[in-house]
């Protein structure tokens, strides 16, 4: 006898809902607000395998969390928790290259020359990154590299995070802002060589729920754009950036928050040149693997190298995927096949 979970269930029969709604929707309004959701992953909906429409059933059965302070809170949570373990944290020591031998990892060498040894590696670094340059000297690395630049990759993001002096309590702490074109912009988004004239927004006000995010009076946002990567659209983000971003913070002050730039306190930028050079992310891709059908859950990056036994990936680009509940469910997978790799106890079992 098999057991299903209610859980299952109750995602299967939302499944056979969302079709039969999707099916007769007609207003076009109400089809972008059921269909907008693998972009939250980095896919694009006319493409992407339709099990990211669970995300919606997701959302409805457990809700949408907020971490209070932020994601820095959960950041120095789990430093807390990793040094109350007796782990070290070391920052400000960027890894050059993984050295191996018999097809397993023996240690680390910095950007500074200091040489580790280890007994085995966790990746959270972009896939094509470990692979390309993390394992450049090796066959395996190598061969991994040219697989990896074949597959199609997620689109860019272009971030302003801004902080007011004045408070906007008629916002919602989540705001997804439709432009004058939904499927012919996504398009552009995912095939065009240049930026599109309109944007589509998500505004995220998260001091409307956190005051402790803004100083007394204040008030703190980051407003996202998706935009191609540079493998698309080979743009100047240099020359672009600072023109996008007021145009973006005009649309705002016209639409949403009257005197913005008025009250503008901070604000600072992350475009795709950001997520190249600072993240190290393939053509700047914000998500890694474009996750459609054939590069998603099983079928992308798993989160042990098949040739080299020590080596473990975690994060956007391995299996299951992408955005905060999918890199959480990365890092379980890969803890638990290292626990069980090196014979000890899987919390849980």
């Amino acid at each position: 006898m098999v057991r299903v979970s209610p859980a299952l269930i109750k995602l299967k029969a939302w499944r056979s809902v969302y079709k039969q709604v999707s099916k007769f929707v007609s207003n076009e309004h109400l089809r972008q607000a059921f269909s907008f959701h693998p972009l939250l992953v980095g896919g694009n909906p006319f493409k992407t395998s339709s099990i990211y429409t669970l995300i919606h059933a997701l959302e409805r059965e457990w809700g949408v969390w907020f971490a209070r302070g932020g994601t820095g809170a959960l950041v120095r949570a789990m430093v807390s928790l990793f040094e109350d373990i007796g782990g070290t944290i070391r920052l400000s020591s960027e890894v050059d290259r993984l050295e191996t031998d018999n097809q397993r990892i023996t240690g680390l060498v910095t950007k500074g020359g200091e040489r580790l040894s280890v007994d085995a590696v966790a990746s959270n670094a972009d896939v094509l990154h470990t692979y390309g340059k993390l394992l450049r000297e090796t066959r395996r690395g190598r061969q991994q590299s040219r697989a990896l630049k074949k597959k199609s990759w997620s689109m860019s993001l272009f971030v302003i995070y801004f902080g007011l002096k004045r408070e906007h309590p008629e916002l919602k702490h989540h705001m997804v802002l439709f432009g004058p074109r939904y499927r012919e912009l996504i398009e552009d988004i995912f095939n065009a060589p240049e930026l599109s004239d309109d944007f589509s927004l998500y505004l995220h006000a998260p001091s409307l729920t956190d005051p402790s995010l803004a100083p007394e009076g204040c008030s703190a946002y980051y407003v996202l754009s998706p935009v191609p990567h540079l493998g698309t659209a080979p743009l100047d983000w240099n020359e672009v950036g600072p023109k996008y971003t007021d145009r973006i913070l005009d649309y705002l002050e016209e639409h949403y928050i009257p005197g913005l730039k008025d009250d503008l306190v901070t604000c600072r930028t992350l475009d795709p040149f950001g997520f190249r050079d600072e993240l190290n992310s393939h053509l700047g891709s914000a998500f890694s693997v474009e996750p459609v059908l054939t590069q998603s859950a099983w079928f992308r990056p798993h989160n042990r190298d098949d040739r080299i036994s020590n080596l473990y990936l975690v994060g956007a680009g391995t299996h299951p995927g992408a955005g905060i509940p999918g890199v959480v469910g990365s890092a379980r997978a890969t803890a638990r096949l290292m626990l069980d790799d090196f014979g000890m106890p899987v919390p849980g079992r």
